[in-house]
């Protein structure tokens, strides 16, 4: 195959109070009759095809000479996601050069059994570097869809572009995926990153739908089971638009909090209540053997997210599981954000990180970071658009500064790994980052209080929100409303923030080469309606060495 590597290319933080976003979820409604909810997850022309491929194909975390593929089968009517039913399966799985599978390149099978849920995963090895393949899975005489994927370039490969698609925060509830749809479109991506909260985990109407709720959850009720975060899982697996770009491109996943529960930390979640809901160690044990079983994502170290993906000698990916190790939220102003004894990455991870970080070769050094690395200062909003942007980021309502589920809450993290960029004279490293349903492009400054008169030792781009609820949803008023007065003035408390948008729905395209990191922001026209379009909106990058963002005025 033709290599698409190419010089040229055209075109939310516990505290010890009360619970800040939280519905309780009776203890009966984690145990409920499963049978209703688990339909739910199953496409209507499921009631009696079997075995069936009815939750599409994906491959993850490429590698020069391999991918990771991955589906779930159904093979009988009767086992649905959740139920914990259904016989043994054979699954075949064929790799080809062509999407007519004519020039098969490698073959194999696995078997799919309740105990995973009927997901499958094949981990293929001996393929080429930076090259499409196609693949599909087969059970009982039915084949999958097809599905396209691609490797990533060989390791001293000096590779002259790369195309990533980023998104995060994809509130079932709040709207159609049409960001994952017009990615697919596109046609263009070496892989796509997913930054987190690539489900949510509360019940029907508890969180983010500005009062419509434009399609319903399964199960209804918060998910605290195992078998309630399969169902949840499986419900997302169905949308036609999320299949689309799985069957177009890698993914490359980490986990934020919503794929857990909200705000979690290494000992709980802002929306976890012991009793009523079991033990932390439970839930947080089922959600994580959910997300393995349903993501094409490999559970490198020690069960968790984080990872590193090298593409050539252009970028590696560092990502970044930022909830499993983290100290338990403080609330804002008691100083304890720069206790150095809290972390946020954990030790050994962070000391992972830079060491990655100081022995990379590569021009790029990305880092998939789930939560705003650059600081962020709130205090001089006014009231009317404090409290509504406090709600959002699960800040105190009164004028606190600080939003302590990101970095601003584990400053001595961010202290040592932006010394450690300064005084190793690590260049070009750039944070990919979620979380926050706003689009962001900063500088991250040594010290925000002297910026820019003091040095930047990286820069980051922020994605919106596929649908999750960003400020203009909260306040209720047209898109842009708010950001056309917020965004000025965040801009002026934050020196290094060249540019924020409060309001708006969509996704990013992160494109690579020697001499820039150029992150091109798209929005959505509307989430809650199917055929939404998207526009590019406004365009940043980092050129090679400056460790600095500026403004481009075209997409590439």
């Amino acid at each position: 195959m033709t290599s698409r590597y190419r010089s040229s290319k055209t075109s939310e933080g516990l505290n010890s109070l009360t619970p800040r976003r939280r519905t309780v979820v009776k203890a009966a409604a984690a145990s409920a009759v499963l049978a209703g909810p688990l339909t739910a997850t199953l496409p209507a022309r499921a009631v009696d095809q079997a075995p069936a491929f009815l939750h599409g194909v994906a491959s993850g975390d490429p590698l020069p000479d391999g991918i990771l593929l991955w589906t779930r089968v159904t093979p009988v009517p009767e086992a649905i996601p959740g139920s914990g039913v259904g016989p043994d399966t054979e699954v075949s799985w064929v790799v080809a050069r062509d999407k007519a599978f004519a020039a098969v390149v490698a073959k194999g099978s696995t078997t799919a059994t309740a105990a995973s849920d009927h997901t499958v995963k094949a981990d293929i090895r001996g393929l080429q570097p930076g090259t499409d393949y196609w693949f599909r899975f087969s059970a009982g005489g039915t084949d999958s869809p097809a599905a396209r994927t691609r490797t990533a370039p060989a390791n001293d490969a000096a590779v002259t572009g790369l195309r990533f698609g980023v998104v995060s925060c994809a509130n079932w509830e709040a709207g159609w995926f049409s960001s994952y749809r017009h990615l697919a479109a596109r046609g263009d991506l070496d892989a796509w990153l997913h930054l987190g909260d690539y489900i949510y985990e509360y019940g029907t109407g508890e969180y983010g739908t500005r009062g419509k709720v434009v399609r319903p959850h399964a199960p209804a009720h918060e998910i605290v089971t195992l078998a309630d975060y399969r169902i949840r899982h499986a419900r997302y697996k169905t949308d036609p638009d999320l299949q689309a770009l799985h069957a177009t491109a890698p993914v490359v996943a980490i986990w934020d909090d919503h794929e857990l529960a909200n705000d979690a930390w290494s000992g709980g979640a802002e929306n976890h209540t012991e009793g009523a809901e079991g033990a932390w160690s439970a839930r947080q044990a089922a959600a994580k053997q959910a997300y393995f079983e349903w993501m094409p994502v490999r559970p490198a170290i020690a069960g968790t997210t984080y990872r590193r993906l090298r593409f050539g000698k252009l970028a590696d990916l560092s990502l970044l599981d930022l909830r499993s190790f983290r100290s338990q939220q403080v609330k804002v102003g008691n100083g304890e954000v720069d206790d150095p004894d809290r972390t946020l990455t954990g030790r050994a991870q962070l000391d992972w990180l830079k060491a990655g970080l100081k022995a990379s070769d590569t021009t790029w050094r990305l880092v998939g970071n789930s939560v705003m690395i650059s600081p962020f200062a709130v205090g001089s909003l006014s009231a009317d658009l404090l409290k509504p942007l406090a709600k959002l980021l699960g800040l105190p309502q009164e004028g606190l500064a600080l939003n302590t589920d990101q970095w601003d809450g584990y400053t001595d993290d961010r202290r040592e790994i932006l010394a450690h960029l300064r005084t190793n004279a690590i260049r070009n490293t750039v944070f990919l980052t979620g979380d926050i349903h706003m689009a962001w492009a900063n500088d991250v400054p040594v010290d925000a209080g002297t910026y820019p008169l003091s040095p930047s030792a990286a820069t980051e781009f922020v994605v919106t929100s596929v649908t999750s609820d960003n400020l203009d949803d909260i306040v209720k008023v047209p898109e842009g409303t708010v950001s056309a007065v917020a965004s000025p003035v965040i801009r002026a408390a934050n020196r290094h923030v060249h540019w924020v948008d409060t309001d708006r729905h969509g996704f990013g395209v992160l494109d690579i080469t020697a001499e820039r990191a150029q992150m091109d922001f798209y929005v959505l026209s509307d989430r809650t309606k199917r055929d939404a379009t998207a526009k590019w909106s406004r365009s940043y990058r980092t050129r090679s060495g400056t460790q600095k963002v500026e403004r481009v005025y075209a997409p590439v």
